[in-house]
């Protein structure tokens, strides 16, 4: 797994995920962009939202990234670092 240990620790500090990292993370969830958004609650142009995370066009959010990483068995990011 190439993602930074800094993307797994709690909010205040927190490294923000780049677009390779949220894809990798995506792809072990196995979940396509539309259905991230779907299950995230983006709404109709949510399948936008996550191409703009994963090009690098936009951020992503915390709490969007945490559920994500708990949907890829990552863990509760929120609670723990289980990566640090």
């Amino acid at each position: 797994m190439n993602i930074r240990p800094e993307c797994f620790r709690p909010g205040e500090d927190w490294l923000r995920p780049n677009g390779h990292e949220i894809r990798e993370v995506l792809a072990l969830a196995g979940l396509s962009g539309s259905q991230a958004a779907r299950i995230l609650g983006l709404g109709h142009q949510g399948g936008r939202t996550v191409r703009r995370w994963t090009g690098d066009d936009s951020p992503i959010p915390f709490a969007a990234w945490a559920i994500l990483c708990d949907l890829a068995g990552l863990g509760a990011i929120w609670r723990e670092s289980p990566h640090a």
